[in-house]
């Protein structure tokens, strides 16, 4: 039932021509914002937008106090306002670079969380053994391999949470040493390396252009823990401590095949799985998490409820001297400005400038436009053109200072807020962010994605409660209740609590139904030769 005392429609910054439905809204409804009345000239649904005066044809439709785009037509007062009357146009962004960098925020040093402690240094929130695919050929056996070591196998193996394939499309018709190259070897090392992986196995066919010679190499991946494999493609690193077993890896030409290869990676993760079992939660510093934030499946409520709570969280947790990671690089398009302003320095945004202007020539060259997102989907629930995704996207980011800015699935080792470049579509995005070192990911969703990433847990935030009453089996929070009474920093603490909770071994909704195995999608760039 609406709570009388909130308002059916919220105007987000007092220069909006434009208001957020709060709820189902009849036409001919009458309504009062502040000192301005309005009459309902046609029903206007949840998270859509109702003009609030005389928009012009041509003038600027604000919404956050910022520009989400142009009127195409007039709209009158009460008129629904939505892609039918509104339209991306051109215009300048006064970027000021490093202008308005925020001061640290007030350090928070009692957090803590259940962890586990690796031996490079890092934290993890997840104990899994890894399958890795270097190529597309190798897919099958990976899966096959992953798929002996049931949850009844794995009972003696408490602290294990499961045995788990990544493989995808790639791996081959690339340039060797290219830029498609580069971004999968990032992403399959950084699997490899992830805190949350006790041991992995690698698995190529031997003939690929994304070998795993090249790949150990050029990523300088050695194997902490597990057994060592003997035969092909098992190599000794030597230090200054003597000789160390490399990484596990197997090559199916070599092995003899299928078959053979299936059996003999069976054999080599039964022995990994003592030594990878061997390790206990501890209490870690809330410093130690890295977090991954995203938004899928958006509406007109994203903005307004779950992304700035999730910024309120995400602020909490760099007063921590934690790292959150805001990612979707098109989905900053239109809304960078707000934080080049923040960056550390001009260097700082430069770089996030520099893939502003990539992505615009990238999408050019495909004959695609950035505006073509969002989605079918976005438009249903009321998101109307990119800048004003964009707007609402970039709340995730909180209000800290931007300190640094990753190419996909580049190590992120900065404290504080950082922007990972990653597309907007989920399953790369968030791939790229676990592969960079995310060990918890928290992803707002107002249309009701279920997404799940293995091996890192990802926390599923409602913006509306019709949604995740009608998804509560997917949904883990609901910051729907924003639009009930609730604030933006209630519903924040919330969130960050759930990180803390879930970093420390809680279960997601996605975890409870095994969902993250065909969610591991690396970005394919370029042409496929």
């Amino acid at each position: 039932m609406a709570n009388s005392l909130v308002p059916e429609a919220i105007q987000l910054h007092p220069d909006d021509n434009v208001a957020i439905a709060t709820r189902p809204l009849g036409g001919d409804s009458a309504l009062k914002l502040g000192t301005l009345s309005v009459t309902l000239r046609q029903p206007i649904q949840l998270g859509h937008k109702l003009a609030l005066r005389v928009i012009r044809r041509g003038e600027r439709v604000l919404r956050y106090g910022q520009t989400i785009g142009f009127a195409t037509e007039a709209i009158e007062p009460g008129d629904w306002v939505h892609v039918h009357n509104c339209a991306v146009g051109d215009f300048a962004r006064d970027y000021a670079s490093a202008t308005e960098t925020p001061t640290q925020p007030t350090p928070i040093r009692d957090r803590t969380f259940q962890g586990y402690r690796r031996a490079d240094g890092r934290s993890g929130a997840r104990n899994y053994l890894a399958v890795i695919s270097s190529v597309n050929c190798s897919a099958s056996v990976c899966k096959a391999i992953s798929r002996k070591f049931t949850a009844e196998l794995l009972r003696d193996y408490p602290q294990i949470d499961g045995v788990v394939a990544f493989t995808h499309g790639g791996g081959c018709g690339m340039s060797y040493r290219g830029a498609a190259h580069q971004v999968l070897n990032r992403t399959l090392a950084g699997i490899a390396k992830h805190p949350n992986i006790g041991g992995y196995l690698l698995i190529g066919l031997g003939c690929e252009t994304g070998g795993i010679g090249y790949l150990m190499q050029d990523q300088n991946l050695v194997q902490i823990g597990g057994a060592s494999g003997g035969g092909p493609g098992n190599f000794d690193t030597r230090s200054s401590n003597g000789i160390s077993r490399g990484p596990i890896v197997l090559s199916m030409q070599d092995e003899g095949g299928t078959v053979a290869t299936m059996e003999k990676g069976v054999r080599l993760v039964a022995q990994m799985l003592p030594k990878v079992n061997d390790v206990r939660r501890e209490s870690i510093p809330a410093s130690e998490i890295v977090l991954g934030t995203n938004c899928g499946g958006s509406d007109g409520n994203s903005g307004v409820t779950a992304n700035p709570a999730l910024g309120v969280a995400s602020d909490m947790l760099v007063a921590c001297g934690g790292t959150s990671i805001l990612a979707e690089t098109d989905e900053i398009y239109g809304a960078e400005h707000l934080l080049t302003r923040r960056a550390m320095s001009k260097e700082v945004a430069d770089k996030l400038i520099e893939r502003i202007e990539w992505w615009k020539w990238y999408s050019g060259i495909f004959g695609g436009q950035m505006d073509n997102n969002p989605s079918l989907g976005n438009k249903e629930g009321g998101l109307t053109t990119i800048l004003e995704k964009s707007l609402g996207a970039v709340a995730k980011g909180g209000s800290t200072a931007l300190v640094e800015v990753y190419h996909y699935a580049e190590p992120v080792t900065a404290k504080g807020l950082v922007v990972m470049d990653t597309p907007g579509l989920d399953a790369v995005s968030v791939t790229g962010i676990v592969a960079g070192g995310a060990n918890v990911v928290v992803f707002t969703t107002g249309r009701g994605s279920c997404y799940g990433c293995k091996p890192t847990p990802s926390i599923k935030v409602a913006t509306n409660t019709p949604m995740y009453e009608r998804m509560i089996g997917d949904m883990d929070l609901d910051a729907g209740t924003i639009l009930a009474g609730r604030t933006i920093q209630e519903v924040g603490r919330d969130i960050f609590e759930e990180i803390l909770a879930v970093a420390g071994g809680k279960k997601t909704k996605s975890e409870h139904h095994g969902i993250g195995e065909e969610e591991f999608v690396p970005w394919n760039l370029g042409p496929i030769l």
